[in-house]
Order: structure tokens, then C-alpha cells, then sequence
């Protein structure tokens, strides 16, 4: 089974190039995007059963990915909520610990683990 997976982030070239990947390298099956906290918080509250991953960028277009991890800190256990940033900061990656949020990884060097993770979950979810 693939997992459904969120993406919350505001550059299409990158949003592209990581589904892409994603879906080649750990099957996942993207559900929706969405380049704003606003959208993404609408589609993520009205499709709660439709999704087992979020990848969330911090910086967006209009608001933050902590605004959505803060969001999120409630969810079915099988749900995992991740963010992907290029500020991957010890501050950053203990407040978004805080706010529940399962992993942080590197834009610019920690894909690998990215992949690896997404790999791990579905083979938890087999």
C-alpha cells in the first residue's frame, strides 16, 4: 500500500522534484498540495482520513509550517507529520519536537534520510 502523502511547500520547482522522487524511491501516492498554511490547514481538517504523511516546509508563501505542525499535534497515531526545511536549526528542530512534530530533515543534505524514512513507514504500515 502507498502512503498517501501532503506536501506543504510554496517552491514548484522543489515540491515537483521531491514527489518525484518520493514516489519512485519510498512509494508514496501524493494527496494534495498546498503553498500556504491556510490551505493546507483547510485540506489537511476536511480530509483527516485521507492521508498518512505530511512533509511541511517551514517558510511558505503566506504563513508557516510551524503554524501547521502547531496545528497538527493531535492525529491518529498511524499519521505522521514531518517537516523539511532548509533551517533545519538545533532551535528549529527542538521547537518543532515541541510541537509534536515526528521528524526534521535537511533540505540540502538529509534527502537520504528523507527517503529512508518514508521507506521505514511503509514498511511499518505493510
Amino acid at each position: 500500500m502507498k502512503l498517501r502523502t501532503y506536501f506543504v511547500e510554496d517552491n514548484p520547482t522543489i515540491r515537483e522534484n521531491l514527489i518525484e522522487t518520493l514516489q519512485e524511491l519510498a512509494n508514496i501516492e501524493p494527496v494534495g498540495i498546498a503553498e500556504t498554511e491556510a490551505d493546507a490547514t483547510r485540506w489537511l481538517s476536511q480530509n483527516e482520513d485521507s492521508w498518512d504523511l505530511v512533509i511541511v516546509d517551514l517558510f511558505l508563501r503566506q504563513g508557516s509550517g510551524l503554524g501547521i505542525v502547531g496545528a497538527f499535534q493531535k492525529r491518529a497515531e498511524q499519521q505522521k507529520l514531518i517537516v523539511l526545511s532548509n533551517y533545519a536549526t538545533n532551535d528549529v528542530r527542538k521547537r518543532c519536537e515541541q510541537l509534536n512534530a515526528d521528524a526534521i530533515f535537511d533540505k540540502s543534505n538529509e534527502i537520504d534520510s528523507l527517503v529512508d524514512y518514508c521507506i521505514g513507514l511503509n514498511a511499518a504500515n505493510a
